[in-house]
């Protein structure tokens, strides 16, 4: 295995650009030549779509509880609390490439209290781009939860202003600590920085005249945040925020977390 400079994939009018060494991030995902990723700013969690393992949003206060142990987990991004995981910001290698197709690979680091690897899977088509995450466990199981943090152009053109449509059963509610409490409640206007339970996938989002974007996912869970005017993110994952410490799914050695989502365009 290797750690490569960008890669690109093509499929019809599509092109993927992955940047391995730059946290095995999509840097850019163009369809008839219009970019529709952004960011708002060169910080690791403010631009592309990268993968959020092995935890997804925060850890409150960075603090993991394991069988009555605590954890202390890195909070220099999102302070107090642990943010996006400890991938981002690492170099993947490259297991396979072809024209349409990545798969990649990266260990955990010591900042993670057991050892791991997280597997990213990208397939492209003319029409959609498929992805899949796998967290592996080493020797001793670990809670984890995963999901994707994509940052999309609020405008592609002038005019083509983008707009969110989706349903769920509920978004849960934010403590002081912006942290969800787990209570459901009913799902207020936007704008958002929440997370939503019972996601009835697809959510769209149509930039009026120029493209409309659904992105499915076998995820229970979305995050939503849009009160930026540069860009806004739709987060597929598995658990809330700190979830590995109030809804934990076990990670098992030889028994991995798989999650995926499927951009579709048209």
């Amino acid at each position: 295995m290797a750690v490569e400079s960008s890669c690109t994939l093509r499929a019809g009018l599509a092109r993927v650009v992955v940047d391995p060494p730059d946290g095995g991030r999509i840097t850019s995902l163009a369809v008839d030549g219009v970019e529709l990723l952004g960011g708002v700013g060169p910080g690791v969690i403010e631009h592309g779509s990268f993968v959020m393992v092995p935890w997804a949003g925060r850890i409150r206060d960075g603090v993991l509880h394991v069988g009555g142990v605590e954890h202390h987990l890195p909070t220099d991004r999102t302070h107090p609390h642990a943010g996006h995981g400890l991938v981002m910001d690492r170099p993947w290698d490259v297991d396979s490439a072809s024209g349409a197709t990545l798969r990649i690979r990266c260990d955990l680091d010591s900042r993670w209290p057991f050892a791991g690897h997280v597997v990213q899977e990208l397939r492209l088509a003319a029409d959609h781009l498929a992805q899949q995450i796998e967290v592996h466990a080493g020797t001793r199981a670990f809670p984890a939860t995963a999901g994707w943090h994509p940052w999309f152009r609020r405008v592609l053109h002038p005019g083509a202003v983008a707009e969110l449509d989706f349903a769920a059963a509920g978004m849960l509610r934010r403590d002081a600590a912006g942290i969800p409490s787990g209570e459901v409640v009913p799902i207020p206007p936007g704008p958002w920085d929440d997370c939503f339970t019972g996601v009835r996938w697809p959510m769209t989002i149509t930039w009026p005249d120029v493209l409309t974007l659904q992105i499915s996912s076998d995820a229970e869970f979305a995050v939503v945040y849009d009160e930026l005017e540069e860009a806004f993110c739709v987060e597929p994952q598995t658990g809330p925020p700190d979830g590995p410490n109030t809804s934990p799914r076990m990670v098992l050695p030889g028994d991995p977390l798989v999650v995926s989502t499927r951009w579709a365009w048209a």
